[in-house]
């Protein structure tokens, strides 16, 4: 390992794992970063607006459609990464309101470090477990009283190895009265074939809505996702939306179908129940 690589990794203190950015190799300032050797998130200094993982494609069309196009948005993001969607909304939305959480304080300070975030940008960081920070988050955002999160994002699952305490239906009940009224939670579910943990975080979000007294009997999940996950057979990505932003969704669904990646799968909240509904009769 050269100096410049040891320079672009740390062990990180929480999990323990090893930590690292690479050159991604097919673009001049484009680099992937790597936890416990698997690739987790790709950044490109050069053009932040150009988002690679298709999971995060698919959570970017949502958050193009929260505000008029170019309008200044509230986020948070809880779980840190490569900060790439921070760095997308600061290209797409210049001035937006933004807080990263993450456990890893080391990676914060590795990614902040090696991959510059884009002139401009207001992101208030948090060494922290992202339950526990729920309550300070609006405050450290520098958010008014009473004003929401236009967008949360929920990227630490990852089946089998999430944290129960974030994979339940009342971490999903204490971020939805953080939302604004425009305001909308993006979960990444990554799963196995059976997609057995999904369909419990689908069925948790959308008790959590129905609970809310904002939200109540006609909200639920939606689903967005590549459309062969959509057979249950194979492992992948599914990004799960809920919110006061997605009571009156059904108007933007076609465009998020058709701004890819191809081919995708756009399930509002009766697809998403009956989707659950065939994944248990699956496991049966």
């Amino acid at each position: 390992m050269t100096g410049q690589d040891r320079a672009r990794s740390v062990q990180l203190s929480w999990s323990g794992l090893g930590a690292m950015i690479l050159p991604d190799g097919f673009s001049e300032r484009g680099y992937v970063l790597e936890i416990g050797g698997v690739e987790q998130s790709h950044v490109d200094l050069n053009h932040p607006e150009r988002i690679v993982y298709e999971y995060l494609r698919r959570i970017a069309n949502v958050v193009d459609t929260v505000a008029p196009e170019g309008e200044q948005i509230t986020a948070a993001h809880l779980g840190a990464g490569g900060l790439t969607l921070p760095r997308y909304i600061q290209a797409t939305r210049p001035g937006s309101r933004q807080v990263a959480v993450e456990i890893e304080r080391e990676l914060l300070s590795l990614v902040t470090r090696e991959l510059p975030l884009p002139e401009g940008t207001r992101l208030a960081r948090v060494t922290d477990d992202a339950r526990a920070a729920l309550p300070d988050l609006a405050r450290i955002a520098g958010l008014a009283e009473g004003e929401g999160f236009d967008v949360v994002v929920l990227d630490i699952f990852s089946g089998r190895d999430s944290p129960e305490h974030l994979a339940c239906q009342e971490f999903y009940a204490e971020i939805l009265p953080l939302l604004s009224e425009r305001g909308v939670v993006l979960v990444n579910v990554g799963d196995d074939p059976g997609l057995a943990f999904f369909a419990r975080q689908a069925e948790a979000l959308a008790e959590a809505t129905w609970r809310d007294p904002r939200l109540g009997a006609q909200s639920g999940a939606w689903v967005l996702t590549d459309s062969s996950m959509t057979s249950g057979r194979r492992e992948g990505n599914l990004i799960l939306a809920a919110g006061p932003g997605m009571l009156d969704a059904s108007a933007r669904a076609e465009s998020w179908r058709a701004a890819g990646p191809h081919p995708g799968a756009v399930l509002d909240p009766a697809q998403t129940q009956e989707f659950v509904g065939r994944l248990r009769e699956m496991h049966r």
